[in-house]
């Protein structure tokens, strides 16, 4: 929260645009064979041979994307990096680069930018990637963060969304719907902090829902651990706006229909008890729950005895010819129609 840095308060105007990059980036290191030149340059310099180089960016808004009355600020710039890299190993790739620009109103001191650095420092570090150049400027209102991720592959390892074939069988990394969870209990502490701002949450029955909402982890293990069974995704996507919305995207992108089970969906069971006590459907929330940043592929069934039993990978369901329509077959034998329910940022209301 920014109150955990006003006892030792610098104003953004005591250091100026440059003098607060040289502070921010002053513990930045340079670590990869293909980072020729990092920060301190008009523009960085990088060298990827003949990998090919994968580009993607993402913004993230506050009160459109984040809350700082429960998301810490080194969390949040730990997690605007995992949004990033998430995207760059749903193409089978490895990430390599990030570059940082910020946006901040003057109600943040200097410390709370300190604090949100750490956090994209820490991930930078844990994850291998060199952080190469960004910007920072002012913002009028709030924060917002704009993150780009690079990374590189052999051209015959990148994998796409439109790859899927009829038949393909349709796996999924981790469990689903735990993010969403995470948020509903935070959103509920913070309504009753509003009316009682002395209460004392016990949230250690939440610990593991409440990591995966405001701390998650790209699935980095994931394609070297599909170089290493030798399987190479026929199409690949990561799970930020849920998994029906995901599977959608496959299905569109390659012309193919699906069959997604019900009774398949990988479920921790803290979300079972969590959707219980808020009473929610589990189903719906994984279905349309979003950022669990887990990885959703489709392979040959000639793969199927090199992923089966693994414990990273759930077989959820199989893709069809796209004239037999996509569907969820219920844990009745009941077919539905799949439809896309996940978050839309431009869903939301005007202020």
């Amino acid at each position: 929260m920014i109150e955990d840095s006003q006892n030792s308060r610098t104003n953004l105007s005591e250091l100026g645009e440059f003098g607060l990059i040289d502070l921010l980036t002053k513990n930045l290191v340079v670590k990869l064979p293909s980072t020729i030149k990092g920060i301190g340059d008009d523009a960085a310099v990088l060298d990827f041979q003949d990998l090919q180089t994968l580009v993607t960016t993402d913004l993230l808004v506050e009160g459109v994307h984040f809350d700082l009355a429960y998301m810490p600020l080194k969390h949040l710039g730990y997690k605007a990096v995992m949004v990033n890299l998430s995207d760059v190993y749903a193409m089978n790739a490895t990430a390599t680069q990030i570059t940082i620009s910020i946006a901040v109103s003057n109600r943040f001191p200097v410390e709370a930018l300190e604090e949100l650095y750490a956090g994209i420092e820490l991930a930078a570090k844990i994850y291998n990637v060199d952080v190469v150049g960004g910007d920072t400027t002012s913002s009028t209102k709030g924060l917002l963060i704009s993150i780009t991720a690079l990374g590189s592959a052999p051209k015959e390892e990148v994998v796409l969304r439109s790859g899927a074939k009829p038949n393909d069988l349709l796996v999924v990394t981790g469990d689903l719907g735990a993010a969403y969870m995470g948020l509903q209990i935070l959103e509920r502490e913070k309504e009753v902090f509003k009316v009682n701002p002395n209460s004392q949450p016990d949230l250690d029955a939440y610990t593991y829902l409440i990591e995966r909402q405001l701390k998650p982890e790209a699935r980095r293990d994931i394609p070297p651990l599909l170089k290493k069974l030798e399987v190479l995704p026929t199409a690949m996507i990561d799970i930020s706006d849920g998994l029906s919305s995901e599977i959608i995207h496959i299905c569109k992108n390659s012309g193919v229909g699906v069959n997604l089970f019900e009774e398949k969906i990988p479920l921790d069971p803290a979300v079972i008890s969590a959707c219980e006590e808020f009473q929610l459907d589990s189903t719906t929330i994984a279905l349309s729950g979003g950022e669990d940043y887990e990885l959703l592929f489709t392979v040959s069934q000639n793969d199927y005895d090199k992923i089966k039993g693994n414990p990273h990978l759930t077989i959820i369901g199989h893709m069809t010819e796209e004239r037999e329509g996509m569907h969820l077959i219920t844990r009745g034998n009941t077919k539905i129609p799949l439809k896309a329910k996940g978050w839309n940022a431009m869903e939301r209301d005007e202020d």
